[in-house]
């Protein structure tokens, strides 16, 4: 262990420039014009995964992007884990928010001082990926062998739902059971705060179509009689939440649960209210009345308006009454919920409240289940234990207000517990422009991950 930390450490330069090449790919697999470079990520992996040592390495088609796996399977009477990672990453744009280039990583310092790694795919996933990738090589480099067996499922879809995912593990169940399957694409709770995420929102994303006249109108000549989409959108739309914060949808909270006790886990974590809105540059936070801050972020639904468009928007001004307006809609959800049934939910709102005079269609664009994972599981001691040995602290058992839809695919299929150990921090910019990566925790990682396959082989 003690070698291998050292190597580790030594070679933690080299490991930061060859994350860089893998950032460099923009493996946008919400874009057409990006296929040949999400491929080309997946290929990637793949060397990178012969280069370190694993064996049986192979890049599975889908019906989209491949899945690359690769095991290394010679610690006989030791358990098998399983890494899960991505290696597509999210759109860019907008581009002119970006210091640098998304797919040209800069290292600089952060506005506290830390250093970090700016690019798209930096923290979500690709950066918290490698940094497993790098544990592995430390071990194999050092010792010759690794602790534990090891399995990694490496996709390409996750950030457009993981669509093919399900059926790829039903699929290949025998060539993927494990003991445990180890997920690091969630964040800690704050610099120099480690923790391991037992639960997770789920997601349902919609969009809303809303058609009036056949072709837009002069809106001097028909406004009046004649229903705006816009209009009838926004109507819609502001009809979702209360005064008080609550999705108004039907049936929306009747699977909701946060008992009393977790509440009080939750009040004990030391949440910094005016710090949070300092570093979003927000005057106030908003949300469900008679829930903290916390709970509303991680333990609680929610409903947000992520796109909405129609009628004229170029410069100056054009007296138009449009045919058509739209609206994405996305709904995080909490443990128990179903998202097949909060679509139900969306469908019954929309038919009580369609304005008079237009027509609304109803598109599911994807979705994915809630989770809350054990807490008190073999691996995820064992992952607290590495944790507080990389970070010299203890660590947190937090909830994240993301979403990671194949979690539960992975409960339901492999029956296996899920250890989500993140390396992220909350200011990442996830998503956003100037994605980055703490160079620091990236260090850690790479050490928390080769600490954990010794403590998971010890117990």
């Amino acid at each position: 262990m003690t070698d291998t930390l050292a190597y580790i450490d030594d070679n933690i330069d080299r490991f930061t420039e060859e994350l860089k090449n893998f950032l460099r790919i923009p493996s946008v697999s919400a874009r057409s014009e990006h296929a040949a470079d999400t491929r080309r990520a997946a290929e990637f992996v793949a060397s990178e995964a012969r280069n370190i040592g694993l064996e049986n390495v192979q890049i599975m088609e889908t019906d989209g992007y491949p899945v690359v796996y690769a095991d290394w399977l010679h610690a006989e009477g030791r358990p098998t884990v399983l890494l899960y990672g991505h290696y597509d990453v999210q759109p860019p744009e907008p581009l002119e928010l970006w210091s640098s280039g998304p797919f040209e990583p800069d290292v600089r310092a952060g506005a506290n001082g830390a250093l970090n790694i700016y690019a798209r795919g930096s923290s979500d996933d690709k950066g918290q990926v490698f940094l497993h990738l790098k544990s592995f090589e430390a071990w194999i480099r050092t010792a010759g062998s690794l602790p534990v067996n090891v399995k990694m499922v490496i996709e390409g879809e996750e950030e457009i739902g993981s669509a093919n995912l399900p059926a790829f593990l039903a699929a290949h169940r025998d060539l993927l059971a494990c003991d445990a399957v180890m997920i690091s694409d969630t964040s800690m709770y704050d610099y120099g705060m480690p923790g391991i995420t037992y639960g997770l929102r789920g997601l349902a994303y919609f969009e809303l179509h809303v058609t009036g006249a056949g072709t837009d109108l002069h809106s001097g000549m028909f406004g009046g009689p004649v229903a705006n989409p816009i209009n009838a959108l926004c109507e819609m739309i502001a009809k979702m939440k209360d005064g008080k914060g609550r999705i108004t949808l039907p049936g929306f909270y009747d699977d909701v649960v946060l008992s009393d006790e977790e509440r009080a886990q939750l009040a004990r974590i030391p949440f910094d209210v005016e710090k949070f809105k300092a570093d979003l540059d927000i005057p106030a936070t908003t949300g469900e009345e008679g829930y903290s801050e916390l709970e509303r972020l991680w333990a609680r639904p929610t409903l947000d308006v992520c796109g909405i468009w129609g009628g004229y928007q170029g410069e100056g001004a054009k007296t138009v009454l449009p045919s058509r307006a739209a609206a994405k809609i996305s709904m995080r959800l909490v443990a128990h919920q179903d998202y097949h049934r909060v679509g139900d939910q969306l469908r019954q709102f929309v038919k009580e409240n369609t304005p008079a005079g237009v027509r609304v269609e109803v598109v599911e664009l994807h979705g994915g289940a809630p989770a809350l994972t054990p807490t008190n599981s073999a691996p995820v001691r064992a992952a607290l234990a590495a944790l507080e040995q990389a970070f010299g602290t203890k660590p947190f058992l937090i909830r994240s207000g993301g979403s990671i839809p194949i979690v539960a695919d992975f409960e339901e299929q492999l029956g296996s517990p899920v250890v989500l150990m993140g390396f992220g921090l909350p200011d990442d910019r996830l998503h956003a422009p100037n994605e980055k990566m703490n160079l620091q925790n990236f260090h850690r990682g790479i050490k928390s991950s080769a600490l954990f396959l010794q403590e998971y082989a010890n117990l």
